[in-house]
């Protein structure tokens, strides 16, 4: 979506506004948009910003969420700096799990987006303990992950699940793009591969 409007040389939240009939996919994203403080706020150097939508299965929850990361040049190590997600799930019945359900999707979809990948060659696999792959560290969490809730009274229950996964992966996607430049299509996003890209 942010390629599509890129190519049209519309901000993407504004793209998706302009391509969306339903109004509760269009709510999310304006939650989230005005609360990361949209459209896209100064930015130090090496920094990008990214937005991503998603409803779940096409059927389940709704996610927007806009992310800040910082990108080391040298080393192509790439750090999720700032979440904030919006999402309605229908009717509410546990504010605090979907609160976490959706912080822990942000975390677990950062880790695989930037960090995890499963090492192997033509003989085997290589990967063979937990100490030596890759995933996201304390000192990688995000300084900050804010979650907003929509409830919808007497509406359906959505379910939330995994709703955050596919949108956090988009949102840093979009904002390596926004830092480096580089739109990159093969996970992990950080590390070597994004170093290289930026030297060539």
């Amino acid at each position: 979506m942010d390629e599509l409007a890129f190519a049209a040389h519309i901000d993407p939240v504004e793209f998706r506004l302009k391509h969306l009939d339903d109004t509760r996919a269009q709510d999310v994203i304006r939650l989230t948009a005005q609360k990361f403080g949209w459209p896209r706020p100064p930015r130090k150097r090496n920094h990008g910003v990214g937005f991503a939508f998603g409803k779940y299965k096409n059927l389940m929850a709704y996610v927007a969420i806009a992310v800040e990361v910082s990108v080391e040049r040298e080393t192509g190590q790439v750090r999720l700096e700032r979440a904030v997600a919006s999402v309605d799930t229908g009717q509410m019945v546990n504010p605090d799990g979907i609160r976490n359900q959706i912080e822990g999707g942000i975390l677990q979809s950062s880790s695989w987006t930037l960090f995890e990948e499963l090492k192997y060659d033509t003989q085997r696999i290589r990967s063979f303990d937990w100490s030596s792959y890759p995933i996201l560290r304390f000192s990688a969490v995000p300084d900050s992950v804010e979650v907003h809730l929509i409830d919808r009274p007497g509406m359906p229950f959505l379910g939330t699940a995994e709703a955050a996964m596919g949108p956090t992966a988009g949102a840093i996607a979009n904002a390596l793009f926004d830092a480096t430049g580089q739109r990159l299509r093969q996970m992990p996003l950080a590390g070597d591969a994004l170093r290289q890209r930026i030297d060539a």
